[in-house]
């Protein structure tokens, strides 16, 4: 069995009209919404083996955020993150070393929506895929199982939703 952690980068800056969508920083709400993370992460032990992050300036700066919570953890920052649709999503995942128990991806919507609703069909807290299919927001933390013995094998309905944390899950 092996565990995906689909992280989606927190609220970006929309003042500034100049800049374009890959430089887009986050906001003061997104760096709160992160440090609130960050402090889940340390809480709930989650402690995946790598993080593969969006080279988009809203992905690195949710990984800043949150990096303190995983020391140790190795990051790849790939391009092919940046907008990523669900085929494409899949297809790393395949691609990523057998030795590897858990992954921790940063990026970006539709994408990561329509590869948790794909991965777990379904399968999963009731609760929790019915907040899957209203609205995957900005910084949440999607958490799935995968009932695969290698990353090779991951394929839509393989997978059952553990955990759903949005930030306004997390407001003390």
């Amino acid at each position: 069995m092996r565990q995906l952690y689909l992280l989606r980068h927190a609220k970006s800056n929309w003042d500034d009209p100049a800049s374009d969508d890959f430089h887009r920083p986050l906001s003061g709400r997104g760096r709160e919404a992160a440090g609130r993370m960050a402090a889940h992460l340390a809480a709930a032990g989650v402690h995946p083996a790598e993080v593969l992050c969006s080279t988009a300036t809203r992905a690195r700066q949710t990984w800043e955020a949150i990096a303190r919570a995983l020391p140790g953890v190795p990051i790849s920052f790939e391009e092919g993150l940046y907008l990523a649709s669900r085929g494409d999503l899949l297809a790393r995942l395949r691609q990523l070393d057998g030795h590897l128990p858990s992954v921790m991806v940063i990026g970006h919507n539709p994408g990561f929506e329509r590869l948790a609703s794909g991965l777990s069909a379904g399968h999963g807290d009731p609760v929790l895929l019915k907040r899957l299919k209203e609205k995957y927001p900005t910084g949440t933390l999607a958490t799935l199982s995968l009932q695969v013995a290698e990353w090779s094998q991951v394929e839509l309905g393989a997978a059952r939703l553990e955990g759903f944390v949005r930030p306004r899950d997390l407001l003390e």
